[in-house]
């Protein structure tokens, strides 16, 4: 089992990166502000005006560790990896499968399965330990129909239905998430999702959790000798990681969208740390991005029990456990790929 490892976030505009011995520097203003070893992290993602020298690119590609540099606000630009590891012959498994629609739409079950049984989760949590502060009606109601559509799920399905299936039970969840945030509700509501840009405060957390989400993911997949690109629910499309995408579908609601209520019913995070463009995009400030990253790295050391595996490991394992056995699954040493499921 690979090493729980670290992501380094820099946002610090003007920020640059060197190598320096075995350990990675940031200096601001040639002032060196942090030096931490390569051999404790795993990824390094810079935001905005982040410079690094190409002999720490070039010593992180060596030492597999991925750098990905992404705008201020966390759009995906580019990354720089080492060579594609892993056994050329699983990749090719991944592709032939990824062309057969049959195969597909039986793998994306799985990770629909996944994703609606935690979504139906969450909204259960709630019930058990905020029914005083919600409305518990309208959550058992979109629970209930959740159920249903998890009934509907079926391996000899088209991948049409399959998405339209799962489009339903996103519209069912999305309906009633304004009802699970119990605080800071005149800054923090949420009448449905948008993106690109997101309109309101609580899409904005959103849509950077998942950026985030589908970077860590990404690493994993790749780490196991899988390509992040070549997806099954998530069909080819040029600059898309669809099979990263895939595989975060069941993580959404159990990191993301649950982290995203934590800082806002906890008071993490308040109105002054987003501000509203001309266009009507909303954008967090640079002290939010922060904290939210932070928020991220101390749930990701948190312990959860995986099901399958029947032990616990810590939320930031998950990603390298199930691309694991997504790679057993698509060798053939596991009869299906059984996602995450939280209890």
């Amino acid at each position: 089992m690979k090493k729980h490892l670290n992501t380094l976030f820099v946002t610090t505009q003007g920020a640059y990166l060197a190598k320096e011995g075995e350990t990675v520097v940031v200096k601001v203003e040639k002032e060196i502000r942090l030096r931490i070893p390569i051999h404790t992290l795993d990824g390094i993602v810079c935001f905005g005006n982040v410079g690094c020298s190409p002999f720490l690119m070039g010593f992180c590609a060596k030492k597999d560790v991925s750098i990905s540099f992404l705008t201020e606000y966390g759009r995906f630009l580019a990354r720089v990896m080492g060579p594609v590891s892993g056994n050329v012959l699983l990749r090719r498994e991944q592709f032939r499968r990824a062309d057969d629609l049959n195969t597909s739409a039986t793998i994306a079950v799985s990770l629909l399965i996944g994703k609606l049984t935690n979504c139906r989760t969450v909204l259960q949590r709630v019930l058990r330990d905020h029914a005083d502060k919600v409305n518990k009606d309208e959550i058992q109601r979109a629970s209930q129909r959740i159920s249903s559509s998890l009934k509907d799920l079926q391996t000899n399905l088209p991948l049409n239905v399959l998405r339209g299936i799962e489009g339903d039970a996103a519209h069912t969840y999305f309906s009633v998430f304004d009802h699970l945030i119990t605080s800071q509700k005149k800054d923090f509501y949420f009448n449905g999702r948008n993106r690109r840009p997101p309109l309101d405060n609580v899409n904005c957390l959103l849509s950077f959790l998942y950026t985030i989400l589908v970077h860590d993911i990404r690493s994993a997949l790749e780490s196991v000798g899988l390509d992040s690109a070549v997806g099954y629910l998530h069909r080819d499309r040029p600059g898309r990681q669809g099979l990263a995408l895939d595989l975060m579908e069941e993580f959404r609601p159990v990191i993301a969208d649950r982290l995203t209520l934590s800082l806002i019913n906890l008071g993490q995070v308040n109105q002054k740390g987003f501000q509203k463009k001309e266009s009507g995009a909303v954008l967090m400030d640079d002290d939010t991005r922060k904290n939210v990253l932070v928020a991220y790295q101390k749930r990701k050391q948190d312990e959860i029990y995986h099901p399958f595996i029947e032990e616990k490991v810590t939320i930031g394992k998950l990603f390298h456990i199930q691309a694991l056995l997504l790679a057993r699954f698509l060798r053939g040493d596991i009869d299906g790929y059984p996602p995450f499921i939280w209890k």
